[in-house]
C-alpha cells in the first residue's frame, strides 16, 4: 500500500433510474440533513467487549455511535451470524466443546488455506451453544474477563437491538454489515453439495432481511460493505440501500508506500476472474469513476487518505524510529477526487491501543482524519471516536445522509 499512492496506479486505466423506494415507517427522521460525520462502531465496541456481541453493539451505541457494523458469514443451513471470518475458533469457546472436536478441518478462503472450525459446517442451533471469546487476549486482556458470556448473534438480532436502543435514545442507529467472503459462500454449493449455497445466494438472503427491516430505500439507516465488487455490483442491481466499496492492503512499507501482497493485494472475484486490478487501482481517477458505477461510497483503509513524511522524530514515545513516528503531511488527494465523483469517504480501523501512523495519540489521529473531511470512519473505541468528532473543526459532511453516488438501473 502506498500513503502517495504510486504514479503508476493512479495512471492505470481501468476498463469499466433509481427505483422506487418502499414506504417504510422507519425513515420518518431521515429527511434531515447529515449533519456531522458518521461514528461507526467496528465490530460493536471491540475495544472493551469480545467483537460481534450484543454487548459490544450496546455499549458502542450507549458510547454514541451513528452505526454499529455486524461482519457476516452464513451457517450451514444459510443463516447469517455476526463474526468476522468464517473461522471461527479465535473468537469463540468452539475448542472446548468436544462434540465437536472433529469438524475442525482445512479450508481454502481467498487462496489461503486455514486448519479451523468453519462458521458454514454448523447449524444455527449449534452456534448458538457457543459463546464469544476476545480474539486478541494478548492486546486486550481486559476483554478476557468476558470470555463465555455472550452468545454469537444472528443478523436479525443485531437489527432488533439497533432499532431497540433507536427508540429508547431517541436518535437512529444505523446498521453497516459486511458480507464477508461472497466468493467462498458461494463455491460451497459445488464444494459441498450445500443446496442452499450458491451464487448470490448471501446477497439475496441478506436484501431479503433489509428490505423487510427498513425498506428498499437510500434513506434507509443502513450501508452494505463489501471488500468484493462483483457481489456489489449485483446489488446494484436489486436495491437503493446504500453501497460501499472497501479497499484493502497487507501493511504500510518502511518508506511509507503500501504493501499489496495476496490475500490484501486485490478483491478476491479479482484473482478469481483473472482481473489485475488492484485495490489501489480503483483509487484512481478511473477506478473511482468504476466504483461510482455500482457503489455510493468508498472505504478505504486510513493510509490510502495521507501522505506521510521520515523525519527521525520519535512521535510515539517509545525511544525507536519506525514507520509509525513518520510525519502526517496532508492528503493524498483521495479523498477529495473520490468526493468530486460523489463518493462518500468512510475509513478505517481506529483504535487506542494500536499506533497510528504518524501520531501518538489516537483521539489526535481521529480529529485529523476527521478535519481531512472523511465522511464516517470506523473505530474499535466508539468514545475516542466521539471525542475526536466533538473536537474536531469539521462540523458538517459533505453528504446528506439520503444522497446516492450511483443510479440504479433495474
Amino acid at each position: 500500500m502506498l500513503y502517495n499512492l504510486p504514479a503508476a496506479a493512479v495512471s492505470l486505466a481501468i476498463l469499466t433510474g433509481p427505483g422506487t423506494a418502499a414506504a417504510h415507517s422507519y425513515h420518518r427522521d431521515h429527511g434531515t440533513m447529515q449533519t456531522s460525520p458518521l461514528v461507526i462502531g467496528h465490530r460493536g465496541a471491540a475495544g472493551y467487549r469480545p467483537e460481534h456481541t450484543l454487548a459490544g453493539y450496546t455499549l458502542a451505541i450507549e458510547m454514541g455511535v451513528d452505526f454499529i457494523e455486524p461482519d457476516l458469514v452464513l451457517t450451514k443451513d444459510g443463516q447469517m451470524i455476526a463474526r468476522h471470518e468464517p473461522m471461527i475458533g479465535g473468537t469463540t469457546d468452539v475448542a472446548n466443546h468436544p462434540e465437536f472436536s472433529g469438524r475442525k478441518t482445512k479450508r481454502m478462503v481467498d487462496g489461503v488455506e486455514y486448519e479451523d472450525w468453519f462458521a458454514s459446517d454448523f447449524t444455527l442451533a449449534e452456534i448458538k451453544t457457543l459463546r464469544a471469546r476476545e480474539r486478541l487476549p494478548q492486546t486486550r486482556p481486559a476483554n478476557t474477563a468476558y470470555d463465555g458470556l455472550y452468545e454469537i448473534p444472528t443478523l436479525e438480532e443485531v437489527i432488533a437491538l439497533a432499532k431497540q436502543k433507536s427508540r429508547e435514545t431517541g436518535r437512529t442507529i444505523g446498521i453497516y454489515p459486511e458480507i464477508k467472503h461472497s466468493t467462498y459462500h458461494a463455491d460451497l454449493k459445488a464444494a459441498n453439495r450445500r443446496p442452499l449455497f450458491g451464487r448470490n445466494f448471501f446477497e439475496n438472503k441478506l436484501l431479503a432481511k433489509l428490505h423487510a427491516a427498513y425498506g428498499d430505500s437510500a434513506c434507509a439507516p443502513v450501508f452494505i460493505q463489501s471488500f468484493e465488487v462483483g457481489n456489489l455490483q449485483y446489488l446494484s442491481r436489486k436495491t437503493d440501500i446504500r453501497l460501499v466499496q472497501l479497499i484493502d492492503a497487507d501493511d504500510v512499507n518502511a518508506d511509507g508506500s503500501l504493501s499489496l501482497v495476496p490475500p490484501y493485494k486485490q478483491p478476491y472475484d479479482f484473482v478469481k476472474a483473472g482481473d489485475p486490478r488492484t485495490f489501489a487501482d480503483l483509487l484512481s481517477e478511473t477506478g473511482l469513476d468504476f466504483v461510482k458505477s455500482y457503489a455510493d461510497a468508498i472505504g478505504p483503509w486510513k493510509p490510502y487518505l495521507v501522505k506521510t513524511v521520515a523525519d527521525g522524530v520519535d512521535r510515539t514515545g517509545d525511544g525507536s524510529i519506525d514507520l509509525h513516528d513518520r510525519r502526517v503531511d496532508g492528503s493524498t488527494g483521495v479523498l477529495e477526487m473520490a468526493h468530486d465523483k460523489g463518493l462518500q469517504v468512510h475509513s478505517w480501523t481506529f483504535r487506542n491501543d494500536s499506533g497510528g501512523y504518524g501520531f501518538a495519540d489516537p483521539q489526535q489521529e481521529m480529529s485529523y482524519y476527521f478535519d481531512l473531511g472523511v465522511d464516517g470512519l470506523f473505530t474499535d473505541f466508539p468514545d475516542t471516536g466521539v471525542a475526536a468528532r466533538d473536537a474536531s473543526a469539521a462540523a458538517d459532511s459533505t453528504f446528506s445522509q439520503c444522497r446516492r453516488g450511483r443510479h440504479r438501473e433495474d
